[in-house]
């Protein structure tokens, strides 16, 4: 099953809510690039990403390529806080590190209360 994602906004706030599985590379750049374009059009500089029904089936090489191509087209103003399953914390936090690496602000979390205390 494909990635599927509802946006929300609330004030300064993107909140993305993913579900189903990153069956490929072009698919995670493309829901990147969806939660890019909606947070450039409402002018958010905070973004919570609620993954934890989403499937990471990506293979190392390609979550480095994804992580590498947000980090990249994604504007270096916002905050960024992903909450993952724990069980794919590791393949989250590479991820993180990656785009870290790159300029963009972002951190990992498998819960949300911690993700929402870090964003503000």
């Amino acid at each position: 099953m494909a990635i599927e994602y509802n946006l929300e906004i609330e004030n300064n706030l993107l909140r993305v809510t993913a579900s189903g599985k990153d069956d490929n590379l072009e698919q995670v750049q493309e829901y990147g690039m969806a939660i890019i374009r909606a947070a450039i059009e409402h002018n958010v500089s905070k973004v919570l990403c609620d993954e934890q029904e989403l499937e990471y089936s990506l293979g190392t090489f390609d979550t480095y390529e994804s992580a590498k191509f947000i980090a990249e087209v994604a504007p270096k103003v916002a905050k960024v806080a992903i909450i993952c399953k724990s069980d794919q914390y590791d393949d989250a936090h590479f991820w993180e590190t990656v785009a870290s690496n790159r300029g963009l602000h972002i951190r990992v979390f498998k819960n949300l209360s911690e993700a929402e205390e870090w964003l503000f």
